[in-house]
C-alpha cells in the first residue's frame, strides 16, 4: 500500500497545501480530508490519480482547511455523473456534524442539477465512535478523539499482515485513543512546530503539539513508524531535517516528515 500526502500544512500554510492524504492499494483509493479549496483537484492530478477513481473519502472534522476541498469533490463528482463520465458511486464518510454541514453547504452552493446526486450516487455516510467499516478493501475503525474545539474523528486501518496505521487527527493524543493507537505499526500525528520554536508558533494555545510531544507519544505507544504532518510552513525548506532531528531525541523508531505530493510505501 502507498500513502501519498496531498498536503502537509496547517490551516494558514501558504507554502504547502493543507493536510490531506491518499491511500492507494493497487488502484483502490481512500482519501482523507480535502484541504481548503479546489487545489485538491490539482494535487490529485499531480500525483497521477484521477479524481474519477476516488470512490471513498473520510472527513475528520469541520474546520475549513479540511472540509472545503470536499465540497469541490462533491461538485466535480456530481457534474461528471450528470455527463456520464464518472463510473460507479462515491462514498463520503464522516461523523454526524460533518455530514450535516456537507449536505447543507452543497445545497446552498451547488447547482440544483448537481445536488440531485447527493444520497443517490454521492453517499454521505455517518460513522460512529468505535464503528468499523470495510472500505476500499480494508477494515477501518473510526473513533472520537474528544476534541474540545470541534468534534473530530480519527481512525485506525488494517493494512494487511497484522499491521495497522492510526491517524490521531490534528490535535494532541488523548488517552481515549490509546486502545486504537497503541502498538500501531504506523502513527500519524500532527506536529504544529518544533518544540524549540514553541514560543514563536504557540502550538499549545491552539491545542496542537510540537514535534517533541508527537515523538514522545509515539515512543510511549510503541509505534514502529511515526509520520508528522499538519505543520507550520516557515521552516518548509528545512522542515524534514529539522523535525527529524528533534524527533530523534525522543523516539527510537522510523521518522517520516513528508513534503506535499510525497509518497511513502507502508
Amino acid at each position: 500500500m502507498k500513502l501519498t500526502m496531498l498536503g502537509t500544512g496547517n490551516a494558514l500554510a501558504t507554502e504547502c497545501y493543507n493536510t490531506c492524504f491518499l491511500f492507494d492499494d493497487e488502484g483502490k483509493y481512500f482519501m482523507v480530508d480535502g484541504g481548503g479549496g479546489n487545489t485538491i483537484l490539482r494535487q490529485l492530478k499531480a500525483v497521477g490519480c484521477s479524481w474519477t477513481d476516488v470512490k471513498d473519502i473520510f472527513v475528520t472534522h469541520k474546520h475549513t482547511d479540511h472540509i472545503m476541498g470536499i465540497i469541490w469533490m462533491i461538485r466535480i463528482f456530481s457534474q461528471f455523473m450528470a455527463e456520464g463520465k464518472y463510473a460507479g458511486e462515491a462514498n463520503i464518510y464522516a461523523h454526524d456534524e460533518v455530514i450535516s454541514i456537507l449536505r447543507d453547504t452543497a445545497k446552498r452552493l451547488l447547482r440544483e442539477k448537481d445536488i440531485r446526486f447527493i444520497d443517490n450516487m454521492v453517499h454521505l455516510i455517518e460513522v460512529h465512535d468505535g464503528e468499523t467499516k470495510q472500505i476500499a478493501g480494508h477494515e477501518i475503525t473510526f473513533f472520537d478523539i474528544r476534541s474540545t474545539k470541534a468534534k473530530q474523528f480519527g481512525f485506525t486501518m488494517d493494512i494487511g499482515q497484522g499491521r495497522r496505521i492510526t491517524c490521531c487527527g490534528d490535535e494532541p493524543f488523548a488517552e481515549c485513543e490509546r486502545k486504537y493507537a497503541e502498538g500501531s505499526d504506523w502513527l500519524m500525528h500532527e506536529a504544529f512546530c518544533l518544540h524549540s520554536q514553541a514560543d514563536i508558533f504557540k502550538p499549545y494555545e491552539k491545542h496542537h503539539s510540537a514535534v517533541k510531544d508527537a515523538a514522545e507519544t509515539a515512543e510511549m505507544l510503541g509505534a514502529k513508524n511515526l509520520l508528522l504532518y499538519h505543520t507550520e510552513d516557515r521552516n518548509i525548506r528545512n522542515r524534514k531535517e529539522l523535525y527529524t532531528r528533534e524527533a530523534k531525541d525522543y523516539y527510537h523508531g522510523n521518522i517520516f516528515v513528508p513534503d506535499d505530493l510525497e509518497t511513502i510505501e507502508i
